[in-house]
């Protein structure tokens, strides 16, 4: 404990990193207030039904991702979904279009255009998003919670929403250039843990109103949540170190033999990003279902449902190959190491070593992006042996994958910044190890 203390108050001495911190903390404040701001024309006493409907399924794991602002109907409803859509759509031409191609090897010129194109597909997604919202409300809520009404409403709200969204990717950029961390994904997960309170106590007293074993019930998931999260932070942590020998090396006049290092390779370099990748794919048929959970494709595609599961797990094993192929480039590595006079042993230098590699990762690829498919799926699990929806949703899954992910990328920034300035880091067993498939 008197360590904690001591670390905190260094970063209270550091006057960048305490400004950073703080900095942080004051935009996503903007954004949690925002989430509680209602669109205009609509009675807030009246939102009971649409906060009925985002209790639990795929409903209430959308209200997740907005930090509740989706059953508060508010101007932040559409959250920052859109935007990881739009960019999901950009990263897959960049395989299919030569032209995206060349602009992922332009450096920052072709981030530049890929950003611009990637807000106007945004701005479009959001034009389709918001008249499937608000058609929502419009079949969720009574006549009378509409004080404005017809077209201007729908007019004025959908420019609201598509508003509300790209003030939210502002703040996040915000976020990433002047604060702490990657704006995106802590703007994510900060609605995610908005929502962990009103999981947990929830779950409480749905359990403490049982006649036997109600709270006996309550702490032992409580420890099969913990347990869950320790193989999480392993899951996103988890290394293969390759051993690379040097050339040898001359320090002053003394000729030292070779050096031998090693290239940790992850089991997960893809991170937390194919589960949001995947996970903003599957809340594509709720567009196409105009938010109705009983209609036709959100019916299929039931939250606790073999065809939904199956899907899920299956698009988190594609986009954590795809995205590893993005992260990891075994050709860059293998020159990396021939320029710097470094070889596999055992392994010939050139087209071999980008060989080995390359069966390397797909070797450790594919256990991750198993074992990541089956923690997103677990939520589902735990709903059919009586978990609360909403505390289920933090039994693996999107959220708690996601809560580990960015949790241990902020922490490993902060530390970079003690370390940076000689002091000693958050943790004393070793350095914190973030996830490296990077963010939005």
């Amino acid at each position: 404990m008197k360590a904690f203390f001591q670390t905190l108050k260094n970063i209270y001495k550091i006057e960048d990193l305490r400004k950073r911190i703080l900095y942080t903390l004051g935009i996503l404040l903007i954004y949690r207030l925002g989430s509680f701001v209602v669109l205009p024309g609509l009675d807030p006493d009246q939102l009971g039904a649409l906060e009925e409907q985002t209790k639990d399924g795929i409903m209430g794991l959308l209200d997740m991702f907005s930090g509740g602002a989706f059953h508060n109907a508010s101007i932040f409803a559409l959250g920052i979904m859109p935007y990881i859509s739009a960019s999901i759509v950009v990263q897959l031409l960049g395989i299919a279009i030569p032209y995206f191609q060349r602009l992922q090897k332009e450096g920052e010129s072709g981030r530049t255009k890929i950003n611009q194109i990637t807000r106007i597909l945004t701005v479009i997604i959001l034009v389709l998003q918001g008249p499937a919202y608000l058609a929502n409300l419009h079949a969720q809520l009574p006549e009378s919670a509409f004080i404005l009404k017809g077209t201007m409403f729908t007019i004025s709200s959908t420019v609201i929403l598509i508003a509300g969204t790209m003030f939210i990717m502002w703040l996040g950029e915000k976020i990433t250039d002047k604060g702490i961390g990657n704006g995106i994904s802590l703007i994510i997960m900060i609605g995610i843990i908005a929502r962990l309170p009103f999981a947990l106590f929830a779950e409480f007293f749905s359990r403490s109103e049982e006649l036997s074993g109600g709270l006996v019930m309550f702490l032992v998931e409580l420890i099969i949540l913990f347990v869950v999260f320790m193989f999480t932070i392993l899951l996103v942590q988890g290394t293969r170190k390759i051993p690379v020998q040097y050339a040898k090396r001359i320090v002053g006049n003394k000729q030292y033999g070779g050096v031998r290092q090693y290239i940790p390779l992850k089991v997960n370099a893809a991170g937390v990003m194919p589960i949001i990748f995947a996970q903003a794919l599957m809340f594509i048929p709720m567009l196409f279902a105009r938010f109705d959970a009983t209609a036709g494709i959100a019916a299929a595609f039931n939250y606790t449902g073999f065809l939904y599961n199956f899907t899920f797990a299956l698009l988190i094993i594609l986009f954590t190959y795809f995205y590893t192929a993005i992260t990891i480039n075994p050709n860059q590595m293998a020159e990396d190491m021939k320029k710097n006079g470094g070889f596999i042993p055992g392994v010939k230098p050139g087209k071999k070593t980008v060989e080995y590699l390359d069966s390397i990762m797909s070797r450790i690829t594919l256990p991750g992006s198993i074992f990541l498919a089956i923690v997103a799926i677990l939520p589902a699990f735990a709903m059919m042996v009586g978990v609360n929806n909403q505390f289920a949703q933090f039994f693996g899954g999107t959220s708690l994958l996601i809560l580990v992910g960015v949790v241990l990328d902020t922490l490993q920034q902060v530390e970079s910044h003690l370390l940076m300035r000689h002091y000693d880091g958050l943790m004393k067993s070793g350095r914190i190890k973030g996830r490296s498939g990077g963010g939005l």
